[in-house]
């Protein structure tokens, strides 16, 4: 809405352009919904409006706020239930603030890692709000995720279905969490005694294993012994 006065002489405008905007002596911004307003927003560049005036103002809005919801219905009965997986997005949530060096990492490599694996922006507060801002719903979620995943508090004793990201001569490297890995000590792999880790499992295998020990360095050690292994998904 906007207004011009000239001495006592008012008139209120609707749908203002450019020019009356600038030329006018108010912006009256005017939000709702068919039952009733919700937002309001003024600029003046006069002194003092009469409360007559701003009631006026208000009820011209309303069927012009009617006629631009109308037309929205005509695109859109409602709401959607879901955002768009292509909106632009901000992702919040909180951890624990004794756990921002572990996701930001030495030097920032971690945390450098997750926004290049993900193409997200990410912000971290001191007092453990992450922020994510991403073009790409499915990609904010996995940078959650992986957050999640590197804050998450391991206990020993704890069951997990992981994939073996690494094979090293004395054991194997298994990601228990987004972010989060553990390692298997060959002694670990089996019951019985392996020459070779790689003749238990190799990169990419997917595995069921238990924490054994957490390490006063908090590494994750687990183990294969006395596991049950769940059969894959049937594809």
């Amino acid at each position: 809405m906007g207004l011009i006065k000239e001495g006592e002489e008012v008139r209120i405008l609707t749908d203002i352009q450019g020019i009356e905007d600038f030329l006018g002596d108010m912006d009256f911004k005017v939000a709702g919904t068919e039952k009733g307003i919700t937002a309001l927003q003024m600029d003046m560049k006069i002194s003092g409006l009469a409360v007559k005036t701003v009631a006026e103002a208000i009820n011209q809005a309303r069927p012009a706020r009617l006629h631009i919801l109308g037309k929205m219905l005509e695109a859109i009965d409602k709401p959607r239930d879901v955002l768009s997986p292509h909106a632009p997005r901000l992702l919040s949530f909180r951890i624990d603030p004794e756990l921002i060096g572990t996701v930001i990492g030495p030097g920032g490599r971690t945390i450098k890692g997750i926004t290049e694996r993900t193409n997200t922006k990410i912000d971290i507060e001191d007092g453990g709000i992450v922020t994510i801002a991403s073009h790409d719903g499915a990609a904010a979620e996995e940078a959650q995720r992986i957050i999640e995943g590197l804050t998450r508090r391991v206990s020993e004793g704890e069951v997990f279905n992981g994939s073996v990201t690494r094979v090293i001569p004395i054991g194997a490297f298994v990601e228990i969490l987004p972010g989060k890995e553990g390692m298997i000590h060959i002694s670990q792999l089996s019951e019985s005694r392996v020459e070779k880790v790689e003749d238990v499992v190799n990169v990419g295998d997917q595995v069921t294993v238990r924490v054994r020990e957490i390490d006063n360095r908090g590494r994750i050690n687990l183990t294969l012994r006395g596991v049950e292994q769940q059969e894959p998904a049937a594809v």
